[in-house]
């Protein structure tokens, strides 16, 4: 009976820097890719002295990495590629030089580009001669980065390469290997299954003018929409993520398109359906937009009421519907959500009948924990001829998974 291996798919970036220590990597990169692991080797230029990038390259199986304008490397596997897809940041060795780069957060090379931009964990193997390990600034550097979460292996004491005996020497690499493994014992693998799948996902609200200073709008944060999209993209979706006027960033590793108005969500959506996989609508779009809007400022009268003509927006969600109804196809698998005050089962199940989408996702905003601007939700999940599925409140990423947990199973 075979027996999974310790390390089997995590995804180990590993940094070897300017060091003589740096001949370990090999041996490293060999340890690493025995224990199962998927081995990204990003050599500084320093590090290129001591060993061969065709030395890592056959024990790792993989392009080695070195300079971030490198065009060629760019276009194979991009440094943010390398930062979103990463598990754990290993740089063994680490010297004085990076380490001191790292605690004060520059990025004049690929390794520590990759280190501002990932959010995996990082573990730091350090090495270098006795009196720089021992100096107050090295010290103060990696005490700064220990509070920020870094793992600290080593360094061993001993015989040093430049003569000196003491602290400095890089620890042996299965010592490195085991640190990594207590590592991510601890981290969830989060599953690549979406690898390759087309997403657009839409958030947030819409505005509709109705003056120059003046719109129509709604209280949509847009969290829910960007922790789909963020999710989508750690499983490996491409996604495509239409935003309506939020103050979110960009989740890593997605395609934003910024709109403003119904009629320019719809447009954007539309574009973009017929290659997708799944459209995720998540965003608040308003039903309605003033008929004309007008040129100046509207300005207070005499009269105590403002009438304004409303006219109806387009229904993004049943227009997907019948595109892809006419095309005769499954695709995409369309994704509804249904925000509601009371009766919200009857109410959500009525609209996925009248829309036609293959889940709907139903919340009541008067609900605590589920209105606009939350870090939670409870919802319900509702499919054509299946049970109504009651969520517990849960964060919003972790919501996310589970929508997309359904979305997968959809796309068969």
């Amino acid at each position: 009976m075979s027996t999974a291996l310790p390390l089997s798919h995590r995804r180990i970036v590993l940094g070897i820097t300017g060091g003589i220590a740096a001949y370990k990597g090999a041996e490293l990169v060999r340890q690493f890719v025995k224990a199962g692991a998927e081995v990204q080797v990003v050599l500084t230029r320093a590090a290129e002295h001591f060993v061969t990038k065709l030395t890592l390259q056959t024990l790792s199986g993989r392009p080695v990495l070195v300079e971030i304008f490198d065009l060629d490397e760019e276009s194979r596997i991009g440094h943010i590629q390398i930062a979103d897809r990463a598990e754990l940041l290993v740089i063994a060795p680490a010297t004085a030089n990076v380490i001191a780069r790292l605690a004060h957060g520059f990025a004049g090379d690929l390794l520590t580009t990759v280190a501002l931009a990932t959010l995996a964990p990082l573990v730091l193997a350090p090495a270098m001669n006795v009196n720089m390990w021992r100096h107050p600034q090295t010290q103060e550097n990696v005490a700064r980065l220990v509070a920020r979460g870094a793992i600290l292996v080593g360094p061993d004491s001993g015989d040093l390469a430049c003569g000196w005996v003491g602290a400095g020497r890089l620890v042996e690499p299965a010592e490195i290997v085991a640190a990594c493994v207590r590592a991510l014992s601890s981290i969830k693998l989060t599953p690549r299954d979406l690898e390759g799948q087309s997403i657009v996902v839409t958030a947030g609200p819409t505005r509709e003018a109705i003056d120059p200073v003046r719109f129509l709008g709604n209280r949509s944060s847009g969290k829910m929409g960007f922790a789909i999209a963020r999710r989508a993209a750690a499983r490996g979706a491409n996604v495509t993520l239409i935003a309506g006027p939020v103050t979110l960033d960009t989740p890593s590793g997605v395609m934003r398109v910024d709109v403003e108005t119904a009629a320019e969500m719809h447009e954007a959506v539309m574009a973009r359906e017929a290659d997708s996989a799944c459209v995720i609508k998540a965003a608040a779009v308003g039903d309605f937009r003033a008929a004309s809007i007008m040129s100046d400022k509207i300005k207070k009268t005499a009269s105590d009421r403002v009438t304004l003509d409303l006219v109806k927006n387009p229904d993004i969600l049943a227009a997907l519907v019948d595109r892809r109804r006419a095309r005769g196809g499954r695709r995409p698998v369309i994704v509804g959500f249904a925000a509601e005050t009371g009766d919200l089962e009857d109410k959500a199940r009525a609209k996925l009948a009248k829309k036609g989408c293959d889940l709907l996702v139903a919340n009541d905003v008067a609900e605590a924990g589920s209105t606009f601007g939350s870090d939670t939700n409870q919802v319900l999940l509702l499919a054509p001829d299946q049970p109504t599925e009651s969520l517990p409140l849960l964060t919003k990423d972790e919501l996310a998974d589970r929508i997309l947990d359904r979305v997968k199973s959809l796309l068969g």
